[in-house]
Order: structure tokens, then sequence, then C-alpha cells
């Protein structure tokens, strides 16, 4: 249950979660209905098979997850469908049905098609941590997170999570790290970048599996491009790769932290996910202290 992506957002430490236990019920996921194309809510961390628990809390990190339902109907198999009867209508009747009646014939399809369509499940999981007011989303799109936020607001009724801001440019934090500028005491080079250049429609170039401080990245710096990807290793713990965007990419927990595991009981599952979460907030904790210092992450109000 390791996240592999933090897409981050900071809150004010004021911000009250002391009835989402309380408030989580009323927001439960619901089944997709048979004429609805998609539906979201809340589920248990623990899977949607658990009916009572639905957060998880270890000290001041609390877990919440959306589960999602969405209708897989391809726009190919409702326009073929749609192709057909608009030829049996011409060969019968003699005449090309107008955009008027084409648009109604498929809205009818749509609605003929739905209830037999596959559904597919997905998750969306949270870390909040509520000292140190931020959540951690396990997705790589900004809009993803934002759809997390939504969720979070309409549980508590109001939460002004923004977007992190750095009071110094990212992308010139990571092409000074790559350009061998120290970098924060703990972290150190991977093996991946991407560089572009900032003219519009300027190349772009990617390495992996590349030692970065060499000759060829230097040219590269030298012509003017700038580190929009790093690859970065903290500490023995974790492996990522930071995007200009502040958005952690492929997200790994290393020997370092895994070897901080201790063995579930014979309890099962459910004492490994509290074990791991346990370690994975604290993790998450440190690198976004981390960051918060290097990129002179703006304070929520």
């Amino acid at each position: 249950m390791f996240f592999r992506n933090l897409t981050l957002f900071r809150f004010p430490t004021a911000t009250d979660f002391s009835e989402v236990d309380t408030l989580l019920p009323q927001v439960l996921l619901k089944p997709v209905g048979p004429l609805e194309m998609s539906s979201r809510g809340f589920i248990s961390p623990f899977g949607r098979e658990e009916k009572a628990v639905f957060s998880h809390r270890v000290g001041d990190a609390l877990w919440l997850t959306v589960g999602g339902e969405d209708k897989i109907l391809p726009g190919a198999v409702v326009n073929d469908l749609l192709a057909r009867k608009l030829e049996e209508i011409e060969e019968k009747e003699g005449r090309k049905p107008g955009g008027r009646e084409r648009k109604r014939m498929k809205d009818d399809l749509l609605h003929e098609l739905m209830p037999r369509a596959f559904v597919k499940s997905s998750r969306t999981d949270a870390l909040v941590d509520l000292t140190h007011g931020f959540v951690a989303v396990d997705c790589s799109s900004s809009k993803k997170g934002e759809n997390m936020m939504s969720d979070i607001r309409g549980l508590l009724g109001s939460f002004p999570a923004m977007p992190l801001n750095a009071e110094v440019a990212p992308r010139s934090i990571l092409t000074g790290w790559i350009a061998g500028e120290p970098l924060p005491t703990g972290l150190s080079l991977g093996e991946e970048c991407e560089m572009k250049d900032p003219a519009e429609g300027g190349a772009v170039v990617k390495c992996q599996h590349q030692e970065l401080r060499c000759d060829e990245i230097d040219k590269h710096l030298d012509a003017g491009k700038q580190v929009t990807k790093l690859a970065l290793v903290f500490e023995d713990n974790l492996s990522f790769v930071l995007g200009d965007d502040l958005i952690v990419r492929k997200l790994k927990f290393l020997d370092g932290a895994l070897d901080q595991l201790e063995h579930a009981d014979e309890d099962g599952r459910r004492a490994e996910l509290d074990a791991r979460f346990a370690l994975q907030s604290g993790e998450v904790r440190r690198l976004f202290l981390l960051l918060e210092e290097a990129f002179k992450l703006s304070k929520a109000d």
C-alpha cells in the first residue's frame, strides 16, 4: 500500500478534522446507477469490503480514500450503432435525419446501453498530515489531486487547501542541482532527468540510466536548457522523480525505509497495512519538510 506518486497541497493547521469519522458515513461511495455514467464517494482505506471503518489514523497522520465507479461505454460503439440506425431510416423512409433528430437518437442509444455497460472501479488515497498542514495525494495529476481536495471540502464543509507555492522557481533550483550546486543534506542525484529549452517549442532532452554530472549534460545546460524533471534519492529510504510542478512521481520506498518495518502478526493484513502506513507517513513528512526548506514553500493562511 505504498503511494507511488505525491501531489501535495497545503492547508491551515487550525483546520478541524475531529468530526471526520462522524461525517464520513454521509458521503460514502454509492454504486453507480443504471442511468448514471459515474459515481464517487469515500470508501475505507482497507478496501471496499470494510463496512465499519472509513478512515485510518496513526498519530497525526490521517488516511482517507475516495472510490469511484465509471461506466465503460466507448464512443466508437455508440457511433457504430447510430450509423446503422441512420442507414435503416434512409433505406426505409428515403430521408436523412437532421442534426436534432440525430442527437435525440444518440441520447436514446446511450440510455439503452448504459444499464449494460461494464463498470470500472478506482480509488485515490490521501495522507493528511494534521501537524504540518499538508495533504499528499497518491496521483501524478494536478486535476486528480484537486478532485480529492474537493471531496475533502465536501466532507468537512470547507477546506482551504492550496497547491504548493514556491518562493523560488523550482526549475531554477533543479537546474542548479544538476549543474553542481550543493543539494540539501540527505538528497543525492539519481539517473534520470528531463531538460527543456525555455523558448516556445524548444527542444526537449530526456535522459535515463545516465550519470547526471557529466560533460554531455553540461553541454545542454550551457545551451540554455533547464531541468523540468529530476530523479533524486533521499538517504537510502526513498527514490523519486521531482518535477518543476513539485509533483513527486515514481516514488519508491528503498531498503533503508523497508528495514524499519516490523513483521506483521499472524492476524494478518490489517496489521501489515497499519505498519506500512505508519512508515509511509513518517517518510513522506520528512520529504515534505525537506522540500519546504529547499523551495521556500509558502505557508497556508
